[in-house]
C-alpha cells in the first residue's frame, strides 16, 4: 500500500529531477570558483524573474532595471568591490524612482517597492551561497546550507508523520507542524555535529567545530522555516501553487531554494561570528 501511493508519475519525475538537481549542485559547489558564480548568478536571474513574473512586473521597464542591477551587483561581488555596494543599490532605487516619475501614472508605488523586494530576495540573499563558499573553509562550510534547508526539511517531514499534532502555520502551510518543526531543528543540529566530526580536521573555528557547527544548524533550520513559509505566502497572496516549471515535479527556483536563499546569508554571518 505504501508503495502504491509513491508509485505514480508525478513522484518519479520528482525524484528524477530532483537526482538531477543533486548532481548539478555538486558538479558546481565543489569546485567552486567562476563554475558556481555562474551558476549562481543564473539561478538568481531566474528567481528574480520568476519573481517579476508573479509580480507583474516581469518584461516592462522595472523587471528589466532589477535584472540589470542583479547582474551589476554580481560583478560587484565578483571582483570584491564591496565599497560600491550601497551605491550600487541607491542607483537602483533612483532608476526605479526615475520611472516612477517620469512615466507616472503608468507605475505604483507598489511596483517600485516589489522591484527592490524581489532583487535583494532573489538576487542579493542567493548570492551568499557564492560567498560562503569561496570563504575560509569554504569548501566544507558551504554544505551547512543545505543541511539547514534541505537536510532540515527532510528532518522535520518525518518528525511530522511521526507525531505531528499541532499545527504551525495552518494558513500557510497546513502540513507543517510544531512536531516537525522540532524535528527539523534537532536533526539539523545532529546532521551538523556529525558532519563536524567527519570533517574537523579540515575545519578552523575558534571554538570546537562539532559544537559550533550544531548551533549554526540549528539556527539556520530555524530560519530556513521562516524562508520556506515566506515564498509559501506569496504565492498565498496570488493564488498560485508553482513560481514555474523549470525544475518538473519542483517547481521553478523558487520553489526548490525558497528556504536556501534565508539560509545562506545567515550561514555566511555565523561563520563570521565564529
Amino acid at each position: 500500500m505504501v508503495l502504491s501511493k509513491f508509485a505514480n508519475k508525478s513522484f518519479f519525475t520528482r525524484l528524477l529531477s530532483g537526482i538531477v538537481l543533486v548532481a548539478l549542485m555538486l558538479a558546481t559547489i565543489i569546485p567552486g570558483g567562476n563554475i558556481l558564480f555562474v551558476a549562481n548568478l543564473l539561478i538568481s536571474v531566474v528567481g528574480v524573474y520568476e519573481l517579476y513574473k508573479v509580480l507583474g512586473i516581469e518584461k516592462n521597464s522595472l523587471g528589466i532595471t532589477g535584472y540589470i542591477a542583479v547582474l551589476a551587483y554580481y560583478a560587484v561581488l565578483y571582483f570584491d568591490k564591496k565599497e560600491y555596494m550601497m551605491i550600487l543599490m541607491v542607483v537602483f532605487l533612483m532608476c526605479l524612482l526615475a520611472q516612477y516619475v517620469f512615466m507616472f501614472p503608468k507605475y505604483k508605488t507598489e511596483q517600485i517597492s516589489n522591484a527592490i523586494m524581489s532583487m535583494l530576495y532573489a538576487g542579493v540573499m542567493l548570492s551568499y551561497l557564492y560567498s560562503v563558499r569561496e570563504g575560509n573553509n569554504g569548501a566544507y562550510t558551504v554544505w551547512l546550507i543545505f543541511l539547514c534547508s534541505w537536510g532540515s526539511d527532510t528532518c522535520a517531514y518525518l518528525a511530522g508523520v511521526a507525531f505531528g499534532k499541532h499545527k504551525m502555520a495552518p494558513v500557510l502551510s497546513p502540513k507543517k507542524s510544531v512536531e516537525g518543526a522540532v524535528g527539523g531543528v534537532v536533526g539539523a543540529a545532529a546532521l551538523g555535529a556529525i558532519y563536524a566530526t567527519i570533517f574537523s580536521s579540515n575545519i578552523t573555528m575558534s571554538i570546537n567545530p562539532v559544537a559550533g557547527f550544531a548551533i549554526i544548524c540549528a539556527v539556520g533550520a530555524l530560519i530556513s522555516m521562516v524562508g520556506d513559509l515566506a515564498a509559501s505566502a506569496i504565492k498565498r497572496n496570488h493564488d498560485i501553487k508553482d513560481y514555474g516549471k523549470l525544475i518538473p515535479g519542483h517547481g521553478g527556483i523558487m520553489d526548490r531554494f525558497d528556504s536556501v536563499i534565508y539560509v545562506a546569508p545567515v550561514i555566511w554571518i555565523l561563520l563570521q561570528i565564529f
